[in-house]
């Protein structure tokens, strides 16, 4: 791809002598158009932002919404959640991903009440502190809980840094990322922290947007250096392509003459860390052999793909029943069965819930 031409007589944060300022134009644009109807603005508590933000880490906005609004519903401050379990808080965040987020808030919500009276710290360095909670993300819950001006960075941001200012490179390089934190900080107003940090996310998410971004309504496009250049394609720097590695696997459906089905927890780390799950192996043989059932019993099912960010699974699963559960199946510290009134209610993976779904048509009743 050639190398475009940019325009040597826009010097990257000179704006024009004639325009107000980029952030009093973002304002004056987010005074008009922007999202002010978002659940966690209305009231805009630290704790609120906090699990926002949290969630909003790599999802979209329409996503987590009802996510957002069933876990402040259960855990409506710092004091709720730190007397949580694990299982209550990987339940409300069950089918929404990355499930170290959630073990990182109930890790930071017991912390702030040991620590901090219950409270979340209220300085950016107290903040990045805790665990989940990088810089820009301190700064995020800083300048909209309590109004003040401070540098944030996700993916919508530093989409419009990079095309306002044609910076070249992928953003998740540390050299990129330092750049894109210099000129957000140069381009930070003096006041309304809060509104500010809100607009420029918005804009990239409404206006400035990864693809067909509406260039023609954004209020800095006048000095925007992809604009001019007629370049906008180009930045940002695409992610270099991630290898995709493919793994499959097998997992049992196993319930009892009472209905309940056997689930066994994830180590805490790695894929699906801490959630509960079918039993599963590579080698369905040694599957059936750990739980001493016989494979000639099962019933095969269709296999199921399912897609992480690095992972391609094809996920093989049966179907099986055992009586009575106690004597033919041996449980170990890391395995339970479950009511079909319980398992719904836990935090399991997104394919594990939807075979549940699909087969056990008493988890539905």
């Amino acid at each position: 791809m050639p190398k475009p031409e940019y325009c040597s007589n826009i010097p990257v944060l000179k704006q024009p002598a004639d325009k107000p300022s980029f952030s009093v134009r973002l304002l004056e644009w987010w005074d008009e158009h922007g999202r002010k109807d978002l659940p966690w603005q209305h009231p805009r508590s630290a704790y609120r932002v906090w699990v926002a933000e949290i969630m909003l880490q790599q999802t979209q906005v329409k996503t987590v919404i009802p996510y957002f609004e069933r876990f402040i519903d259960h855990f409506p401050d710092v004091q709720s959640l730190a007397v949580a379990t694990s299982d209550e808080v990987l339940a409300l965040w069950s089918g929404l991903g990355y499930y170290a987020r959630a073990r990182n808030l109930l890790k930071t919500a017991k912390i702030c009440l040991r620590d901090h009276a219950a409270q979340l710290p209220q300085t950016p360095e107290e903040l990045v502190a805790l665990p989940g909670i990088g810089e820009s993300t301190a700064n995020a819950i800083y300048s909209q809980a309590y109004n003040q001006p401070a540098v944030i960075l996700d993916g919508n941001v530093k989409r419009v840094l990079a095309r306002y200012c044609a910076i070249e490179g992928w953003p998740g390089k540390s050299s990129i990322h330092q750049q894109l934190w210099k000129t957000a900080k140069q381009l930070l107003p003096s006041g309304r922290g809060a509104d500010y940090s809100q607009a420029i996310m918005d804009i990239g998410a409404t206006v400035c947007s990864r693809t067909k971004p509406a260039c023609s309504q954004c209020p800095v496009n006048d000095d925007c250096q992809a604009f001019c250049t007629n370049s906008v394609q180009h930045f940002p720097t695409p992610r270099p392509a991630l290898k995709i590695h493919k793994k499959s696997f097998h997992m049992l459906i196993l319930t009892d003459h009472k209905g309940m089905v056997l689930l066994e927890r994830r180590p805490p780390v790695g894929i699906w860390g801490g959630l509960w799950s079918l039993p599963a192996d590579d080698n369905e043989q040694l599957l059936h052999q750990r739980l001493g059932i016989n494979g000639d019993t099962l019933q095969s099912l269709p296999s199921l793909q399912h897609q992480l960010t690095h992972i391609h699974m094809t996920i093989m699963p049966s179907i099986g029943h055992t009586e009575p559960a106690s004597t033919s199946v041996e449980c170990t510290s890391d395995q339970r069965w479950f009511k079909a009134q319980q398992w719904p209610t836990l935090g399991l993976p997104k394919p594990v819930r939807q075979l549940l779904e699909t087969y056990l048509e008493s988890g539905r009743k």
